[in-house]
C-alpha cells in the first residue's frame, strides 16, 4: 500500500497549470484584487464544505470521498481551459474547492487507517513523510512537462500566452483518470466504518461531536492556530512567487534571446523543479528534525522561528528590489526568489510533524474529520488575507515603481513574519497546554 499511496500522491501533484496559474489568471486580464477574490472565494467554500466533507467520509466511505473528489477536479480543469469570463473562473474555481474539501485529510485517514489495521501506528510519521515527499516528486516532474510544453508551444510560433496557458488545464486531466484507476485498487477496508444508511442528522451529529472535542481541547485548540498560522499563511503567499520569477525572468541578459514567455518559463522550470525537489526531501527529512529537535513539539517550535526568519529574508530582497538600480535589478527578486525556495523547506518539514501531532490528539476514528477541521482552519486566514493583499499589491503597483515590478509584492513578506511572529506569541503565551513530545 505504500506504493499506491505514493503514486496517488505523485499523480495528484500532476497539475501542468500550477506553476503558471498566476501568469495565467494576468494574462486572461483579471488584476491581483480579482485574483485574491478568486483565491478568497476558493478558501471560503473550502471552509464550507470541508469539515461535512470529512464527516461523510468517516461515515460514508473514504475512498468514495476521494473518487468523488477527482471526478470534481476533472470537470474543474475542462472548466479553467475554456473559460473566458470572470464568473467562468469564478464557477471553475467552485468545483475545484468542492474537490479539495472531499480531499483534503481524507487520503491521510486512509493511511493512518491501514497502519492501524497492520498494528503500525508508529509510523505514521515515516509513512506520511514518504508519500508526501513522492507528491513533491510528482511536482518536481510536473513542472518540467509543463516547462516544456510552453517552451515547444512558443517555439513553434504559438505566441498567444493564454492559449498555450490553456493547454496546461486539459492535458492534467489525464493523470487524475489514472488516479482513479489507482484507488479503485484501494481495499475496501479503508473507506473506514461505513454506515449503510447514512442521514444528515447523523451527519450533523458526527460534525459537531468531534467539533466539540476539538473547542474544548486546550491542545486541539492551539494545534489549529497553528495550523492556521503556518499553512494559511503560505497558502496566500507561495503562488506569488509566479509573478516574481517573471519579473527577474525579464530583468536577465542571459535570456534575452527568447520570447518572454519561453524565459519566464525557462526561470520557472529551474526555480520549481529545485524547489520541488527540495520540498521532497524535507518531507523525508521531517522525523529527523522531529527526533534531533527533541520530540513533535520542538521540532515544532524549531520550524516557526526559522519559518519568521525567512519571510523576513523574503522582505529584505524585495525592500533591496525597490532601491538597488537597472544594472542590479536581478538582486533583489533574486533573495525573494531564495526566500521562497526555503519557505517550502520549511513548509514541507513542519506539515508531517503537525500532521502526526494531531493524529496523536483526536480518536483514530474521527480522524478525517479532525483534519478537515484543520484544513478549515487554514482556510478561514486565507479567505481574509488573499483579498487584502491582492489589493494591497496592485496599489502598490499602480504607483510605477522605479526598479521593477518584485518590490510590489513586499505586503506578502510583511503579513507573513507580521503572522508568524504573532503566532509564536501566542505559542509562548499556552505552553501551558503543550503536552510531552510524543513518538508519533
Amino acid at each position: 500500500m505504500l506504493f499506491r499511496f505514493s503514486l496517488y500522491g505523485f499523480l495528484k501533484n500532476q497539475r501542468y497549470f500550477d506553476p503558471f496559474l498566476i501568469l495565467f489568471f494576468r494574462q486572461a486580464g483579471l488584476s491581483f484584487t480579482t485574483i485574491g477574490f478568486l483565491v478568497g472565494f476558493r478558501e471560503l467554500l473550502i471552509n464550507l464544505f470541508e469539515v461535512p466533507s470529512g464527516a461523510l467520509a468517516d461515515l460514508y466511505g473514504r475512498r468514495r470521498c476521494m473518487i468523488f473528489s477527482f471526478c470534481m477536479y476533472i470537470v474543474s480543469f475542462a472548466g479553467f481551459a475554456f473559460s473566458t469570463e470572470v464568473w467562468h473562473f469564478f464557477a471553475a474555481m467552485a468545483l475545484f474547492a468542492l474537490g479539495d474539501a472531499f480531499r483534503t485529510g481524507t487520503h491521510k485517514a486512509m493511511i493512518f487507517g491501514y497502519l492501524l489495521h497492520e498494528g503500525r501506528s508508529g509510523e505514521k510519521t515515516r509513512y506520511y513523510g514518504t508519500t508526501r515527499s513522492f507528491s513533491k516528486l510528482g511536482s518536481a516532474v510536473s513542472v518540467v512537462i509543463a516547462s516544456a510544453i510552453v517552451f515547444i508551444a512558443a517555439g513553434f510560433g504559438d505566441g498567444n500566452g493564454l492559449r498555450i496557458y490553456r493547454y496546461l488545464f486539459a492535458i492534467s486531466i489525464l493523470p487524475y483518470v489514472l488516479s482513479l484507476i489507482n484507488f479503485a485498487g484501494y481495499p475496501e477496508y479503508l473507506d473506514g466504518s461505513v454506515e449503510r444508511t447514512i442521514s444528515f442528522r447523523q451527519v450533523l451529529s458526527h460534525l459537531f461531536r468531534v467539533g466539540k472535542d476539538a473547542l474544548k481541547t486546550s491542545r486541539l485548540r492551539r494545534l489549529m492556530v497553528e495550523s492556521m498560522g503556518f499553512e494559511g499563511t503560505y497558502k496566500v503567499a507561495k503562488d506569488y512567487l509566479q509573478p516574481i520569477i517573471k519579473a527577474a525572468a525579464l530583468s536577465l541578459p542571459l535570456l534575452a534571446g527568447l520570447e518572454d514567455i519561453q524565459r519566464t518559463a525557462g526561470l520557472i522550470l529551474v526555480v520549481y523543479v529545485a524547489l520541488h525537489l527540495l520540498e521532497s526531501l524535507a518531507s523525508r527529512r521531517s522525523d529527523v528534525v522531529r527526533r534531533r529537535a527533541g520530540g513533535s513539539e520542538s521540532g515544532a517550535r524549531f520550524l516557526w522561528w526559522a519559518n519568521l526568519f525567512v519571510f523576513v529574508a523574503i522582505a529584505a530582497g524585495l525592500g533591496l528590489d525597490w532601491c538597488v538600480g537597472t544594472t542590479g535589478a536581478f538582486i533583489g527578486p533574486a533573495v525573494a526568489i531564495v526566500g521562497f525556495v526555503a519557505l517550502a523547506a520549511v513548509q514541507n518539514l513542519w506539515r508531517p510533524i503537525q500532521v502526526g501531532r494531531l493524529s496523536a490528539t483526536g480518536a483514530s476514528s474521527e480522524t478525517a474529520t479532525l483534519l478537515s477541521i484543520e484544513s478549515q482552519a487554514k482556510s478561514i486566514l486565507a479567505v481574509v488575507i488573499a483579498p487584502l493583499l491582492g489589493l494591497a499589491v496592485d496599489y502598490l503597483g499602480s504607483f510605477g515603481l522605479s526598479c521593477s515590478k518584485g518590490a510590489a509584492f513586499i505586503p506578502v513578506a510583511l503579513t507573513g513574519a507580521a503572522i508568524t511572529a504573532a503566532v509564536l506569541v501566542f505559542y509562548r503565551a499556552n505552553k501551558s497546554s503543550q503536552s510531552p513530545d510524543e513518538d508519533v
